[in-house]
């Protein structure tokens, strides 16, 4: 965006005034030129006073780039619609109030299209001002909408929470204006190389001031030549910021080191006097007419470019420059005084909408220290914040310095309350949501022993297990009914039977009897093979399948299993197998047989555990045993410890292989 020269704001018109009266005072470096021959001291004053009173004057203030600063810095929606309204055009004016978002975004996208930036800048300013505000509303309704407006959850129900969205249209409204932003950024280095130009261009107009004064050709000639040289000056564009002043002192001093020298004739001088006088008497009439003006900002706008004119014209007459002078600088004044008022009301407003802000600002922070124990006090609370920040929204702007602040402070306090009712309610679900974890947890102990024929000891477990239930707390209401029928449908299972056996409790005994006697004949008279591992598979598929066979008649159990048990031992004895194999071949069976009892992971999880210790402990003992051999003199004595040392490092290592045989199984156990 194109800078405008670095002169005195017309908001501070005394200032000029000031400026004017000592600028006869302001010399630049000083210029080689030739010596010029010097009027009277009084013509000398004439000349520099008319002269200087028109050096320093305010500069305009680019309005379209003030508008762009407070779009990116303005987030108050009020303010938004006043800037927006200030730039409407009246011939071509566009409702962009009345547009949605996705209007917006292809408004947008054709204005970039445009080449010229100072074309489409105010209008890309307008569309943000208003895509803001409608992204401020739609934000504020999701927001209103995540504040718990769906009412009071029901007992065993949870509200989940908004999640986040990503909004497409900003996407595509930021590229697109990432490419406005580069365009602009590409126009503004060419108006920078462009400044550059026009500086190279003023001091060659300079230089040909410095050897025009130093010519000695015809006053009509010389007159000519700077009056080319003037307009050449006028017509070259904007100049680096830090280059504007030194090189405008400088452009004064030569002119009015030509003046002392060609010594212009009254007459001519007298009528380009009258040109800038009623120049002058334009301008202060176009400035009065703005007093007429609605908007703040066109006035304001409008002023600095009249300014600006003013700067361009050249002296007025001696007895009349004071006059025209203090016409224009007392409409300059009324102007900013209607701006200063303007911005006082505004001001003024805000200061009570602070004072309103920082009153809810506190309710909210009162909110923030309720205790809050159940669904209802939470819903109560929540109807208070949501009431706090209607009327927030209903209030205006605050001072813009503090705005930041004052939201941050409320907003923290919002967070802060759905924060701790968040974590209130996350609380309750991951309660329920434990509880339905236990209660299946119940469900499948249930199930794995509702097939279980230890009726003593099973129905025992399953009473045990419908205690627990009880104590368990509420579970999800959508999971609380399917998972209830579950585990009642294992316990109504499980007693059927029992009971359907305890009905004909003499006929399985008697069957399974005669299936113990005919498995102990079939093991008897089994012809084992030579094959070590295939004949313990063997015997130990002849235990598990004893083990399986339920109850028999209580009179027969004990010498059954005595002889079952020698038949096993004699076997084993036959087949010579090592006292590992089969105390390995006793644990598979053992462990074989935990697997239908209810706790059988907890208990083959603590065999774990107790199995890794013991491993663990013996591996150290043996790697301290061994290392204390190798400490040992050779004597006598020595060789006595040496020998207990190496009985027990070989005992516990055949222990250790017993040990991790059976941790082996463990770790192959399906429970």
């Amino acid at each position: 965006m194109e800078n405008t020269e670095n002169t005195p704001n017309p908001g501070s018109v005394e200032d000029t005034a000031r400026e004017e009266n000592s600028s006869s005072a302001v010399i630049a470096e000083p210029i080689n030129i030739n010596p010029l021959p010097t009027e009277s001291n009084q013509t000398e004053k004439v000349i520099t006073e008319e002269f200087h009173a028109e050096l320093v004057l305010p500069v305009a203030v680019n309005q379209e780039e003030h508008l762009e600063e407070l779009v990116a810095e303005h987030d108050e929606e009020e303010h938004l619609e006043e800037l927006a309204a200030e730039h409407e055009s009246p011939e071509t004016k566009v409702n962009y109030d009345q547009m949605s978002r996705a209007e917006l975004v292809d408004l947008l996208e054709k204005a970039v299209k445009e080449d010229d930036i100072n074309v489409i800048k105010t209008t890309i300013a307008l569309i943000k001002v208003a895509f803001l505000k409608k992204k401020k509303e739609e934000s504020l309704t999701k927001y209103e909408a995540a504040l718990g407006a769906e009412g009071e959850p029901k007992e065993g129900e949870v509200k989940e929470e908004l999640p986040a969205e990503q909004d497409e249209l900003d996407v595509k409204f930021n590229e697109i204006f990432n490419i406005y932003k580069a365009n602009k950024a590409r126009y503004i280095e060419e108006q920078e190389k462009l400044k550059h130009e026009n500086l190279k261009r003023k001091l060659q107009i300079i230089e040909d001031l410095k050897q025009l004064i130093g010519s000695e050709e015809t006053l009509k000639k010389t007159y000519d030549e700077f009056k080319a040289l003037q307009e050449r000056w006028k017509n070259v564009g904007m100049v680096p910021r830090g280059e504007i002043n030194n090189l405008w002192q400088n452009y004064h001093f030569l002119v009015e080191k030509f003046f002392e020298k060609v010594k212009v004739n009254k007459e001519l001088k007298d009528l380009d006097l009258k040109k800038n006088f009623e120049a002058k008497m334009a301008l202060c009439e176009k400035t009065e007419e703005l007093l007429l003006e609605t908007s703040i900002l066109k006035s304001f706008k409008k002023l600095q470019k009249y300014h600006e004119e003013w700067k361009e014209i050249g002296p007025a007459p001696a007895d009349k420059k004071d006059e025209i002078w203090e016409r224009f600088k007392n409409a300059t004044d009324k102007i900013n005084e209607r701006r200063r008022e303007h911005y006082t009301r505004v001001e003024d407003e805000q200061g009570k909408n602070l004072e309103t802000k920082t009153a809810l600002c506190e309710q909210a922070e009162e909110v923030l220290t309720s205790k809050n124990e159940t669904i209802k006090e939470w819903q109560e609370q929540t109807n208070k914040v949501n009431e706090l920040m209607n009327i927030w929204k209903s209030i205006g702007p605050v001072p813009q310095k503090v705005n930041t602040d004052i939201w941050t402070r409320f907003k923290t306090s919002l967070d802060a309350f759905f924060s701790n009712k968040k974590e209130f309610f996350d609380k309750l679900k991951d309660q329920q949501l434990h509880n339905y974890n236990l209660k299946v947890e119940l469900c499948l102990q249930a199930e794995s022993l509702k097939a279980n024929t230890d009726w003593k000891k099973t129905s025992q477990e399953m009473i045990r297990l419908q205690g627990e239930w009880k104590k368990i707390g509420p579970v999800p209401k959508k999971h609380s009914d399917k998972i209830w029928k579950r585990f009642r449908a294992a316990c109504d299972e499980f007693f059927n039977a029992k009971s359907s056996y305890f009905s004909n409790v003499q006929s399985h005994e008697e069957e399974n009897l005669n299936k113990k006697n005919d498995l102990l004949k079939r093991l008897n008279e089994y012809e084992f093979s030579e094959d070590k591992n295939a004949n313990l598979e063997i015997l130990k598929n002849f235990q598990r399948e004893w083990s399986e066979i339920g109850h028999i008649p209580i009179k027969e159990k004990d010498r059954l299993q005595n002889e079952f048990r020698a038949v096993v031992n004699k076997h084993l004895d036959h087949l010579k197998i090592s006292e590992i194999e089969i105390s390995t071949l006793n644990y598979q069976n053992r462990m074989d047989h935990l697997k239908n009892d209810p706790n059988a992971r907890r208990m083959i999880g603590r065999e774990k555990e107790v199995l890794i210790n013991k491993i663990s402990k013996m591996k150290e003992d043996v790697n301290l045993w061994e290392n204390n051999i190798g400490f040992l003199a050779k004597s006598k004595n020595a060789a006595i410890l040496r020998e207990e040392f190496e009985n027990k490092i070989n005992k516990t290592k055949s222990e250790l292989k017993v040990l991790e045989a059976k941790l082996k199984i463990l770790k192959q156990q399906q429970v």
